[in-house]
C-alpha cells in the first residue's frame, strides 16, 4: 500500500483537530503553547505534502518560515510566562487576563 497525498492531508486535519481541541480547553499557558505548537505542525505536514505532491518547493519554504516563526513565538511567550510566574507563582490563564502594567 503506497502512501498517498490524503493520507498525510487527513493525518494533519486530525492533528489540527486535536491542536485546536487542545488551544480551546487549556487553561495552563505551557499547555496552549505545546496545542499551538499542534496547530503549527499540523500545517507544515499539509505545506510539505503539497509541495511534494506537485513537485514544487514553495510548501516546504512555508514550511521551513512557519517553523522559524513558531520558534520566536516560543522563545518570546516563554521569556513572558518565566516572568510571570516570578511574579505571581502560578501559570493560570484566568488569572492572567488581568494583567496590568
Amino acid at each position: 500500500m503506497e502512501i498517498g497525498l490524503n493520507h498525510y492531508l487527513v493525518l494533519s486535519a486530525i492533528l489540527f483537530a486535536i491542536g485546536l481541541i487542545g488551544v480551546m480547553r487549556r487553561k495552563n499557558l505551557l499547555m496552549l503553547f505545546f496545542a499551538t505548537e499542534i496547530l503549527l505542525n499540523s500545517v507544515n505536514i499539509s505545506f510539505a505534502a503539497i509541495s511534494h505532491y506537485y513537485g514544487d518547493l514553495t510548501g516546504q519554504m512555508f514550511a521551513f518560515f512557519v517553523i522559524a516563526i513558531a520558534a520566536s513565538e516560543v522563545a518570546v511567550g516563554l521569556g513572558l510566562l518565566i516572568v510571570w510566574h516570578k511574579s505571581h507563582n502560578n501559570i493560570d490563564l484566568e488569572q492572567m487576563s488581568t494583567m496590568r502594567g
